[in-house]
């Protein structure tokens, strides 16, 4: 496989970078508007959207850090991103050209004081997986096998230098705008700044897994503190298949129902328990073991949920309340959807617009079962988006509507929901008798 033996560190490096990813998009489109002259429509904008995937991927692939992680968050998209980017950007989520040998034993003596053969027993230079923040090798010590998860170099430190140069194609795509606009981008930042942070990652990591081990068929990883820094975080080795794996060669819907349950019960439980969750519900951050487990990794991006957006949001995430008129509306001024200086048409149109949105994307928690297999529900939520993409109105309204919490938490359910569908579950129970014992 490719290897890199050096990342762009500086912001100048990274800038360079990003000019030129964005004069081949530039590129593209001049070669968009000839097509158009001399094919159909939607085969010429399919064409552009490939070779844009494409150019920003091989661009954002080495430069690594924030950049790439934000193609992560876009991958799980699948109801708003053109197909073309999700399946790029897809591979950023556990299939990124990883760090050269040299460049591990350079990086980890740096954080570390000293090389990964004096303190391992065994260490593997070729990385066993690489995605967009770190990568992991698989060491042994005193006949136990270990995860070693290496952050790449200068990510933590161009994080807001990045979100700057990516700031204006987000303001752009997901029409951004307003004086208020800078606390979604901080919001980001801050999320990003805490998955850097390695040791904030372990402490976060035993904290969760030791509050969720008695989730029936979940298993967690041990961490071990002892050979872990704010750069390298070493674990438990977890045999199992990535989510996608086991989900393309399951046949068997018991077993399909079975991990959906456990992951279904994980968020349920981490939400409405510990005010809290796992906010990168991607598949490389879930393994399938030969016992039938689900393995869940990763808990460098935690989401807290404050009371001020956990009640009405949930509030709103059941049937009767979304009728109801008068509670309807004072909840989504709650949650900053309507503001105080919304003139009566923008108020009546934000409240259609929300009440559809909210009546489908709530849909699973209006039934004591619910289906994910069934494709029915996540083409509506395609088209549903596709449709409020063209609406005259979000273009020339203040569109920055919603708490900032909105952006971590809508990830975390539509990731979840397309996991779940991934896996084919058919029958999974939204109110789980043992996760509302806990509430209770």
């Amino acid at each position: 496989m490719e290897t890199i033996d050096k990342i762009p560190i500086t912001k100048i490096q990274r800038a360079t970078k990003f000019v030129k990813t964005g004069a081949k998009v530039g590129v593209n489109y001049i070669k968009y508007f000839g097509n158009r002259l001399t094919e159909d429509g939607s085969e010429a904008k399919k064409k552009l959207n490939i070779a844009n995937a494409d150019d920003i991927y091989d661009g954002l692939k080495n430069l690594k850090g924030s950049a790439l992680k934000v193609a992560q968050m876009l991958s799980m998209e699948k109801s708003i991103m053109p197909a073309a980017y999700v399946e790029k950007f897809s591979l950023s989520q556990f299939s990124v050209p990883p760090l050269s040998p040299a460049l591990v034993n350079k990086t980890f003596t740096k954080y570390f004081g000293k090389s990964a053969h004096e303190i391992f027993d065994k260490f593997d230079t070729s990385s066993i997986n690489a995605a967009s923040i770190g990568q992991v090798h698989q060491a042994e010590k005193n006949g136990k096998k270990i995860a070693v998860k290496i952050q790449y170099p200068g990510v933590a430190g161009s994080i807001s230098s990045d979100l700057s140069l990516i700031k204006p194609i987000a303001i752009r795509m997901f029409n951004i705008k307003g004086k208020d606009s800078d606390k979604y981008f901080k919001e980001v930042e801050e999320k990003l700044i805490n998955e850097t942070n390695y040791i904030l990652e372990v402490e976060q990591s035993i904290e969760v897994s030791k509050a969720c081990q008695h989730i029936p068929n979940m298993r967690f990883p041990k961490y071990y503190k002892k050979y872990s820094t704010d750069r390298i975080i070493c674990m438990e080795w977890m045999n199992g298949l990535h989510l996608t794996e086991f989900s393309a060669q399951n046949n068997d819907p018991t077993l399909a129902n079975k991990i959906g349950q456990a992951l279904w019960d994980f968020y349920m439980y981490q939400i409405h328990v510990l005010k809290k969750m796992h906010a990168d519900p991607h598949p490389g951050n879930f393994l399938i073991s030969k016992d039938e487990k689900l393995i869940a990794l990763d808990f460098g991006c935690m989401k807290s949920l404050p009371d001020e957006f956990y009640h009405p949001y949930f509030t709103l995430a059941e049937k009767e309340n979304i009728k109801n008129k008068v509670l309807f509306e004072k909840k989504l001024y709650e949650l900053e959807i309507l503001k105080s200086q919304d003139s009566r048409k923008e108020r009546d149109f934000f409240k259609e617009m929300f009440f559809d949105l909210l009546s489908l994307s709530t849909q699973p928690f209006h039934n004591d079962y619910y289906d994910f297999s069934d494709k029915t529900f996540f083409d509506a939520l395609s088209n549903m988006a596709q449709e409020f993409s063209q609406r005259v109105e979000l273009k020339k309204y203040n569109v920055n509507r919603g708490s900032k919490h909105f952006i971590y938490v809508n990830r975390t359910f539509f990731g979840l929901y397309n996991l779940l569908h991934e896996l084919k579950a058919t029958r999974i129970q939204i109110q789980s008798p043992w996760v509302l014992k806990k509430i209770a």
